[in-house]
């Protein structure tokens, strides 16, 4: 009888689990605690039912062989549980979630290679582009410098030029007597007022 309730593994938690406690309604219909005896009721005396004492002894007999049983079949299933607990942890069990572990590190670890090949390959491109970005914003940079020279040395090969045309209307001893007579002979006014636009519109006449 043992082995063949063994094999249902469905009830093996119900019987695993320790009893409850028997539950009381606390009230019994539609009748509370606090209402009074009904008036049918009134002086009638409850006399328990009849107890044959050959039923008593059998069914103490049969309680008492139920509960041996029922602890029998907790230890047996309680022994089964352990066992396959103990068959997964040192078993063949055991040796199967290892094999499935070993492979699923494998796995993990190809993986694991090839994304640090594809991060690489992508820091590699990032290097390169930021390399070539930092090599063309320096050319630039010389471009704009050289150009910057250029445009300096220009301005001062102008400045020279302008400088030598100025030199040659500079006053010197050598022609000093003929300025003053070029100076008297064309007499310049700079008594004047001009607008805003920078025409003459005041002057005053030479004496």
């Amino acid at each position: 009888m043992f082995q063949v309730l063994s094999g249902r593994t469905v009830h093996a938690a119900r019987l695993l689990a320790p009893r409850s406690a028997v539950l009381v309604e606390a009230v019994r219909g539609r009748k509370s605690r606090t209402d009074p005896v009904a008036k049918s009721k009134e002086g009638r005396i409850k006399t328990p039912p009849p107890v044959d004492p050959v039923e008593m002894v059998v069914l103490k007999e049969r309680y008492t062989e139920y509960q041996l049983i029922m602890r029998a079949l907790r230890l047996e299933f309680k022994e089964e549980v352990l066992r396959k607990k103990y068959e997964e942890e040192t078993g063949s069990l055991a040796e199967e979630r290892a094999r499935q572990e070993a492979e699923e590190h494998r796995a993990l670890m190809a993986w694991n290679d090839q994304e640090n090949l594809r991060i690489l390959k992508l820091r590699v491109l990032r290097v390169q582009t930021e390399k070539e970005e930092a090599e063309r914003k320096l050319l630039e940079s010389v471009l704009q410098r050289e150009q910057e020279q250029q445009q300096l040395i220009e301005a001062k090969e102008k400045e020279i030029l302008q400088l030598q045309e100025d030199v040659k209307n500079f006053i010197t001893m050598e022609n000093l007597d003929q300025r003053i007579d070029e100076a008297l002979d064309n007499p310049k006014n700079y008594n004047f007022a001009i607008d805003k636009e920078g025409r003459v519109v005041k002057q005053t006449m030479l004496n």
